[in-house]
C-alpha cells in the first residue's frame, strides 16, 4: 500500500517524521482526512487532535493550531505546539482545564481575555482526550 510521509514541526522541534497510511487533522473548516495521492492544498489548523495510522493502528497527538501543506506523497504540519499522546502530562492538563474553567466563570464574552481563556480550555481538553485515546 502507498504511504504518506507525515512531518510535524513546531518552533522548538521536529515532533514526528514517519511514513503513515492516513492522516486526519483539525482544519479551520472542520476535520479533514488525507490518503496517499491526495490533491495538494494548504490549510489553517485549529486546536484539536491529529490522528495518523501506521500499520492499521491509530496514533494521536494534540495540536494547538498551525498550518498544514498536503501533497500527494506527504503532509507537512507546522504547529504552534504539538504533543504526542505519550508526552502528555495528564495531571498538568487537568489543572490547566480547572484553571480555565474557573477563569471563565469570572468573564463574559466581551472581556478582552475571554477568547484566550476559551482557547486554553480547548487546549487542555484536547490534551486530555488525546491522552485518553492513547
Amino acid at each position: 500500500m502507498a504511504a504518506l510521509l507525515l512531518e510535524v514541526v513546531t518552533p522548538e522541534r521536529l515532533v514526528l517524521s514517519q511514513e503513515v497510511e492516513e492522516v486526519v487533522a483539525p482544519g479551520r473548516e472542520g476535520q479533514f482526512g488525507v490518503l496517499p495521492g491526495h490533491r495538494p492544498f494548504f490549510t489553517i489548523l485549529t486546536i484539536g487532535e491529529l490522528m495518523y495510522r501506521v500499520k492499521g493502528k491509530e496514533h494521536y497527538m494534540a495540536l494547538s493550531g498551525g498550518f498544514a501543506e498536503v501533497l500527494p506523497d506527504r503532509v507537512i504540519v507546522l504547529a504552534e505546539t504539538a504533543e504526542l499522546a505519550s508526552e502528555i502530562d495528564v495531571e498538568r492538563a487537568k489543572k490547566a482545564k480547572e484553571r480555565a474553567e474557573e477563569r471563565l466563570k469570572e468573564l463574559v464574552p466581551m472581556d478582552p481575555e475571554y477568547a484566550a481563556v476559551v482557547a486554553a480550555l480547548k487546549r487542555a481538553l484536547t490534551r486530555l482526550k488525546v491522552a485518553e485515546l492513547a
